[in-house]
């Protein structure tokens, strides 16, 4: 890993990661909060049998549990389209973007190995998605607190839900930079990851929707990511091990092709 892009890397990102630590944070916040609210109402209304269980369960998240509360918040389109700010745009970004400007070439003509710049990034990715899911979990603490329910939490799960959350969007950081290194431009690269992200979230959205299709779940990387069992303390460990190894795949395939490009002049 190189120090100096490293420095530079976070030095004009700071302010991105800032901005989308507190947007995540007073979202983590506001399902505990939701829950103190309006939990109890919620749950008798449930058991009376009016309407089916299925309609009030979201990516496997509700309102009926503290835990379920900071999963639903955790897997809703909005905490998703916020983490993949770096887990995606940057890291597809981080040398398609170079290359497409014809940067990169500078970048490369310092004495850098394409190897070292690529853990360099990979490890900016890592500790970027580390940063923005302690922040909605930090939220989801306060925001239980704040609620009177932090008593229904266990704080010991909350490193584990941070570490489940921070291999799921790894994994996303894994493929974009896989991406990024195999493209010279920004755009095919984004379509096929902004592809492979939404198949996935759809997959696993539809599952957890209609009981027939719920055999779809386990093809989608969202399904690894349980944060209602984790805070619940019934961690499935294969969940981890599967998220770890679609970022090894990720990381070794770029490795193996970004060093092996040919970089032609921009055109």
């Amino acid at each position: 890993m190189n120090r100096a892009l490293f420095v530079q890397t976070w030095r004009a990102q700071w302010v991105k990661v800032v901005l989308v630590c507190a947007a995540l944070a007073i979202w983590g916040a506001l399902m505990p909060t939701v829950y103190g609210a309006f939990g109890t109402q919620m749950r008798q209304f449930m058991d009376s049998g009016i309407v089916p269980k299925e309609l009030f369960e979201f990516g496997g998240g509700n309102v009926f549990t503290i835990q379920g509360a900071i999963a639903l918040g955790f897997i809703h389109p909005i905490a998703i389209a916020l983490n993949m700010v770096f887990a995606v745009a940057f890291a597809i970004s981080a040398v398609a973007g170079e290359r497409q400007r014809g940067t990169l070439e500078v970048l490369l003509s310092r004495p850098l190995s394409r190897r070292t710049v690529y853990v360099t990034l990979a490890v900016a990715v890592l500790l970027f998605v580390g940063s923005t899911q302690a922040a909605f979990l930090a939220g989801a603490v306060i925001g239980s607190t704040l609620a009177g329910v932090s008593g229904e939490l266990n704080l010991a799960n909350v490193p584990t839900a941070w570490l489940n959350g921070v291999l799921l969007f790894a994994s996303f950081g894994a493929i974009s930079l896989a991406a990024s290194v195999s493209f010279d431009r920004v755009s095919p690269a984004a379509g096929l990851v902004l592809a492979i992200v939404i198949v996935e979230y759809f997959l696993f959205v539809l599952g957890t929707l209609w009981h027939d299709a719920a055999w779809l779940q386990p093809f989608s990387l969202f399904d690894y990511a349980d944060a209602k069992n984790v805070l619940a303390g019934a961690a499935d460990r294969f969940d981890f091990v599967l998220l770890a190894a679609v970022t090894g795949i990720g990381v070794a395939f770029a490795l193996a092709v970004f060093p092996r490009r040919d970089l032609a002049a921009p055109s």
